[in-house]
């Protein structure tokens, strides 16, 4: 999936590898529920990668669109399979957030396939701020193939308006909940 001879090849097999382990059939029903299995099996394989992106060692890969996808996934996807139910799962989210205004600077997004270009949109979805959601819902809204995320974009950007964060986050956050927070967190599909 790499298309730019640019990168050294030893980048251009990793973009190639982590995309076509993310992106390979069968792969979709895991991407957003995987459960323990699939967070161990991306630890095992990918945890060296994610250090290298979460420290920054991996940043060129922006410059190329194939590049900038996967290291969303890793700034962005990543995080929370391997760090989930913590502050750290959260922790790369404002890089992801400039990686996204990146990709869509430069038009990448454009040169995926509709499946693919959730992924680029995804950073504004986890935001915590209001602009952000309006952007992702607006830009999620233009993937007539993949109508569902713009349900779910819709979800997210609703729960932001009415209480400006994530409640589902509060614990691994430290923070404190609220009354309203705490009885929304009662109700099914309130967390994601």
């Amino acid at each position: 999936m790499a298309k730019n001879l640019q990168l050294p090849l030893a980048d251009r097999k990793a973009i190639e590898d982590l995309l076509g382990f993310w992106f390979a059939p069968g792969m979709e029903a895991k991407w957003y529920d995987g459960g323990p299995e699939f967070d161990a099996a991306l630890s095992r394989r990918f945890s060296g990668l994610c250090a290298e992106a979460w420290s920054g060692r991996l940043d060129h890969w922006k410059e190329i669109p194939h590049g900038a996808l996967a290291l969303l996934l890793l700034l962005d996807q990543f995080p929370r399979n391997l760090r989930r139910g913590s502050a750290q799962a959260f922790a790369q989210d404002a890089k992801a957030r400039a990686l996204t205004r990146h990709v869509l600077t430069k038009g990448f997004d454009r040169e995926f396939p509709q499946r693919l270009r959730v992924f680029c949109y995804l950073p504004l979805e986890h935001s915590e701020d209001l602009a952000d959601q309006e952007e992702c819902l607006r830009l999620m809204a233009e993937l007539d193939e993949v109508a569902e995320a713009a349900d779910y974009a819709r979800q997210h950007r609703d729960i932001i308006a009415r209480f400006g964060r994530f409640p589902h986050r509060n614990a691994a956050l430290g923070r404190s909940s609220t009354a309203e927070e705490e009885e929304f967190l009662r109700e099914p599909g309130s967390s994601f």
